[in-house]
């Protein structure tokens, strides 16, 4: 990180910094946009993005930092891929990169799926099947970032057992719970197998300094905020009558609890904007089909239900700001004493075996839920088959894939409605 910061210092040897200034963190902001248009494949495969940019691209973290930022991220609440997102900002180009990294990998798909909204609202929710090509995109995109992830941080037999723990355990448990069960064996393993051998620091030697550019009395104050603002707009929402503010409060409680990403949250959503009368259903579900289908995070869905739960452009942005505002809070809150954390030994053990055992999460993920809802038949495997080889064979960058299968799933959806 120091190297892209400093113009070639040692990584290991020299403090990092994060850059002042509009211009960096208007850098962070095309960057960031770039991801948000060609980043398919939900929240584990942005984990493959992001390091494919920020790390072996771009050079602005190295292995270790952007690994121990994973575990930081899926010990929060909220997703997972958005908050490292954010992270990766604030330490490039301090407060106003976090928020330009958020600015841009959410905008381009908020867009799309607000656009979206009114389509469904003016015409119906119809037949969202010729997308379906782009879903069955996630199941290679995941398993890239299965692959490029075990290599890294599961190098060994007892690292790989843990990943495959994890799996387990992500894969028999409810969601969520399973997530939170994976997260715990990691770290139970890191600090009983881990602590103090050589497995320590995923072999990459001491951590390098990380300068994080908040305070830690700032980063605890933000979080007393958080915990203030959390229980302040339940109240508020008691006495004030107003779908905006019940929209944005039911938002950010539903983001503020949520383990496993943007999958978990959809039925957490759904049981908030149902039942309350505030979107149908079918809406509902036709929303759900094209988040999938869109790039970046899963969590712009808030726009489009906010679009249709509070009314056209302002809703959406409601929704939008509601669903990532917690993100923001616990990511500054925690992020001053993370560097510190994860320098001391014991902590560095437990993120060896959490880090482990993200690996088995991205494979239980790869499984339930992208396997599973996407691949349903002959025509499904084929793409996925097609997509294996553009990525894995011809070694493709894969939005490459996301081209070709989109094509090719609309392609097969023409076929199907011509035989009908």
């Amino acid at each position: 990180m120091a190297e892209a910061f400093y113009g070639g210092m040692d990584l290991r040897s020299e403090p990092t910094a994060a850059r002042p200034g509009v211009r960096a963190a208007l850098e962070v902001l095309l960057v960031a946009t770039r991801l948000g248009v060609t980043s398919f494949g939900g929240p584990i495969a942005h984990l493959g993005y992001f390091r494919d940019e920020y790390v072996r691209r771009r050079k602005w973290l190295d292995e270790a930092t952007y690994a121990d930022l994973i575990a930081l991220c899926q010990l929060l609440p909220g997703p997972a891929s958005s908050e490292l997102g954010i992270a990766i900002g604030i330490l490039r180009a301090r407060l106003l990169g976090g928020f330009a990294a958020w600015l841009g990998f959410t905008l381009p798909s908020a867009i799309v799926l607000t656009a979206f909204a009114f389509v469904v609202e003016a015409l119906g929710s119809g037949d969202l099947s010729w997308l379906h090509g782009l879903q069955v995109v996630a199941v290679v995109v995941v398993a890239n970032a299965v692959w490029s992830m075990g290599k890294t941080l599961t190098p060994d037999r007892p690292r790989l057992l843990v990943a495959l723990g994890g799996a387990v355990l992500a894969t028999g448990l409810p969601p969520g719970w399973g997530q939170v069960a994976a997260i715990l064996l990691g770290a139970v393993a890191g600090v009983v197998f881990f602590r103090g051998g050589a497995h320590e620091a995923q072999d990459q030697g001491e951590r390098a300094h990380v300068e994080v550019p908040i305070g830690r009395v700032a980063g605890a104050v933000v979080l007393v905020a958080f915990g203030v603002l959390l229980v302040g707009l339940s109240l508020l929402r008691l006495v004030i009558s107003y779908r905006p503010l019940e929209v944005f409060q039911s938002f950010f409680v539903v983001a503020s609890f949520v383990f496993g990403g943007g999958h978990v949250v959809l039925p957490l959503l759904q049981s908030a904007v149902v039942p309350t009368g505030w979107v149908s259903n079918s809406q509902f579900l036709a929303g759900y089909g094209a988040a999938q289908a869109v790039p970046g995070p899963l969590f712009t869905f808030g726009a489009y239900l906010g679009y249709i739960a509070a009314g056209g452009v302002f809703g959406a942005a409601v929704g939008l700001v509601g669903i990532f505002a917690p993100s923001f809070f616990l990511v500054i809150g925690t992020l001053p004493f993370w560097d510190a954390l994860r320098r001391r030994t014991g902590f560095r053990s437990v993120l060896t075996g959490v880090n482990a055992s993200v690996v088995g999460l991205l494979a239980a993920a790869l499984y339930n839920p992208v396997w599973t809802s996407t691949v349903h038949g002959p025509s499904d495997f084929v793409l996925v088959l097609v997509g294996f080889a553009i990525v894995f064979v011809l070694r493709a960058p894969p939005w490459v894939a996301v081209l070709i299968l989109g094509a090719l799933g609309a392609a097969f959806h023409g076929l199907s409605l011509l035989h009908l």
